[in-house]
């Protein structure tokens, strides 16, 4: 059984698929890039543009069911490989007790020109 989910509290794809998909017990979300949910792109810094990746993140997991502290696998897609210990300080503010299995890429070029993209897995509580 599949159910996809959607929340008003993140921004809406901006493509043919979903916010986030839950299979049984489990939540995979699709990448968040530093939208507003009114779908607005925060131009910032690195820092402010994972910040907001992170409370997209909040509001699909919750959505779905699951939260931070049930966060299995995050995968994070970097512009560039040299902010990676920005990135990974405002990472570990959202995983600081909890750290879930993790990869880091960097990439060539995200959608819309975002710094940093973020997807999940998680259970569902």
């Amino acid at each position: 059984m599949t159910k996809a989910v959607h929340t008003k509290h993140a921004p809406a794809a901006i493509g043919p698929y979903s916010q986030g998909i839950i299979v049984n017990n489990m939540f995979y979300s699709s990448g968040q890039i530093p939208l507003t949910p009114s779908g607005e792109m925060v131009n910032g810094d690195i820092k402010e543009q994972t910040h907001q990746v992170f409370s997209n993140l909040k509001a699909v997991l919750e959505e779905a069911g699951a939260s931070f502290e049930t966060v299995v696998k995050a995968t994070v897609f970097i512009a560039d490989m040299e902010q990676f210990a920005e990135v990974n300080e405002v990472y570990g503010q959202y995983f600081d007790t909890h750290k879930p299995a993790r990869s880091c890429v960097e990439v060539a070029r995200l959608p819309k020109d975002a710094l940093v993209e973020i997807e999940v897995i998680a259970l569902v509580k």
